[in-house]
């Protein structure tokens, strides 16, 4: 079986991981494209060094997030390869870009049937998309198995955890065993998405992150930087900037802290394995469970302080999205 992997961002570098280790074990042959929609090496090719990923099969390259621009380049990968899968991760503008790329080939889609049920976000709006694309739904629980039943979604589907948990599983003894680069006490704030990085909302965050007596630590997205020098936004007193980090430092990151302040879906679920308390800057959350488990609360600019306050990991958390070994039943999945 030959199986074309789309990557093209740092959280689906990190998925990979995992789900390439199972597939050499169940001898499936993976061909890996790197859309190149994170180009810059502290977005992208850190996590293929510290993880130990093999290189691409092929590098687009592209230097876009333009789902539009990146799947001809796909398709035409696809057409040389001839896969009997394409697999996308999660709710990028690659994962939309190869789903749409695959043609007649059989499309799988890890992290299928969530949902924020805020249409306004891209991430939302690419899911519902792959989802209708896929032949194969690979679920992070019974939860998003039920909505894409509850939508008449036709693919076939199959719950088999969630492979960031097998990251965080594999490579948290890993990172911890690294000096840390921060003495506590602090909080990790991280931001980047689009609705948060137009320039009056982040100057509205960085002004509450200023108001809150806590020191945070803040690992600066390429386009939250961008933002922040072209418009004059200055960083408060208690926030300390650093370049992006690679996985691993930022696991170390996390797991020291006292809070996450966070956009990122997968930091969520980080600091919820990790157990540390998260606030989400957002005002919906496809990882609905962290905030039902009352591990992770949703915040504005305005309620930030507050919920960064209130923000605690409660002892009686359950276990969520899987036992950590999801990417072994991804290729059982594909071979069913």
């Amino acid at each position: 079986m030959r199986v074309l992997s789309v990557v093209g961002n740092r959280p689906q570098f990190v998925k990979s991981a995992p789900v390439t280790v199972a597939f050499r074990e169940a001898g499936i042959d993976e061909v890996v494209v790197h859309t190149g929609q994170h180009w810059d090496a502290a977005m992208s090719q850190v996590f293929f060094d510290e993880l130990a990923i093999p290189e691409p099969a092929h590098r687009l390259d592209l230097r876009t997030a333009d789902a539009g621009r990146m799947a001809p380049a796909i398709a035409e990968v696809v057409e040389r390869e001839h896969p009997d899968w394409v697999l996308v991760y999660g709710d990028t503008n690659s994962t939309l870009a190869g789903a749409r790329a695959a043609g007649d080939v059989r499309v799988a889609h890890v992290e299928a049937g969530l949902r924020s049920f805020d249409p306004s976000m891209p991430e939302e709006r690419n899911r519902v998309e792959v989802d209708r694309i896929a032949a194969l739904l690979l679920c992070p629980d019974d939860r998003s198995a039920a909505q894409l039943a509850s939508e008449g979604i036709a693919g076939r589907r199959a719950v088999v955890g969630d492979v960031m948990a097998d990251a965080t599983r594999l490579f948290t003894p890993i990172a911890l065993r690294r000096t840390a680069a921060y003495d506590r006490p602090y909080t990790v704030l991280t931001i980047h998405r689009e609705a948060n990085t137009e320039p009056e909302r982040l100057r509205a965050i960085v002004d509450a992150v200023g108001g809150i007596p806590r020191r945070f630590v803040f690992p600066v997205h390429p386009r939250t930087r961008h933002t922040l020098a072209a418009h004059g936004i200055a960083l408060p007193a208690n926030v300390e900037p650093s370049a992006p980090l690679g996985y691993l430092e930022m696991l170390a990151l996390v797991a020291g802290a006292e809070t996450v302040v966070t956009d990122s879906g997968g930091l969520q679920k980080e600091a919820y394995w990790l157990e540390v308390p998260c606030v989400t800057l957002r005002p919906t959350t496809e990882w609905v469970d962290t905030v039902a488990a009352g591990a992770n609360e949703l915040a504005s600019p305005h309620t930030l302080a507050a919920a960064v306050e209130r923000a605690g990991f409660p002892a009686d958390a359950p276990r969520l999205y899987g036992d950590g070994h999801a990417a072994g039943r991804v290729a059982t999945a594909l071979y069913a």
